[in-house]
């Protein structure tokens, strides 16, 4: 990464950790920690954080006006491959019970990730039926050793691939909708502008890695596509993320 490189990414990502700043503020109130951009060599970390210290902060979440949930937001970015947009290489927002070190729920997404899914879900709880059946697919993996009780937690749900993962917004939506978590006046419009910048970002980047089907797409609503003279550079087929898992 040239100083140029590294300079430009930096203020990409200062600006994302503002956008996540009036996200997490215009939703549940001005009292939540501001994010940070904090250069880790040739990533960039976005997480609220003790200015003092640079520790990552927990976000607070209240129901009936006391805190009940709390919330580790964690963005790794970097260049994408072709040093043109900022990527996300890693993303983590995990929902904890308020006392609780360990995480209800993880929405986690890992750039190179195919197996398990780079974007998933991770529930933290127990069921004895997925213990069984967790036991039962260690039986065919006769070179690992398991002296332990499976857990629920291990199983990596997929949510839509590394394009159209859900975002801190949908996280946020969740808890409102299943929790009733306690909103400031107006946190609705705020979300709703928030998700409809991170959808057509996705959409582009969609669009990116399978522009023939996008030109199809728009030919048939009518528009003139015309193909470029000199086309750009394509992925290999197995290298285009839009068909990760």
């Amino acid at each position: 990464m040239t100083a140029e490189e590294a300079k430009a990414l930096d203020v990409s990502a200062t600006d994302f950790a503002d956008q996540l700043t009036a996200l997490t503020r215009g939703v549940l109130g001005e009292d939540s920690p501001r994010f940070h951009a904090i250069n880790m060599g040739s990533k960039i970390r976005v997480s609220p954080i003790r200015e003092e210290d640079e520790v990552l902060q927990r976000i607070p979440v209240s129901i009936g006006g006391e805190q009940r949930l709390s919330l580790m937001v964690r963005f790794y970015c970097c260049w994408d491959g072709s040093s043109t947009f900022m990527a996300t290489d890693q993303a983590d927002v995990h929902v904890f019970y308020a006392g609780s070190p360990d995480p209800l729920f993880r929405f986690e997404y890992v750039r190179r990730s195919k197996e398990p899914p780079g974007a998933h879900v991770q529930v933290h709880a127990h069921r004895d039926e997925v213990a069984y059946l967790l036991r039962l697919a260690e039986k065919g993996r006769p070179k690992q050793k398991f002296n332990r009780l499976p857990r629920l937690a291990e199983l990596h749900l997929p949510v839509g691939g590394h394009r159209m993962r859900p975002a801190l917004e949908d996280v946020l939506l969740f808890l409102k909708r299943e929790f009733a978590i306690d909103t400031v006046d107006g946190w609705k419009a705020v979300i709703d502008e928030h998700l409809r910048s991170w959808r057509l970002t996705q959409l582009k980047t969609a669009v990116r890695d399978a522009p023939d089907a996008a030109a199809q797409v728009l030919r048939g609503l009518g528009y003139t596509v015309v193909e470029p003279l000199v086309p750009g550079a394509r992925q290999a087929s197995d290298e285009v993320k839009l068909f990760w898992p």
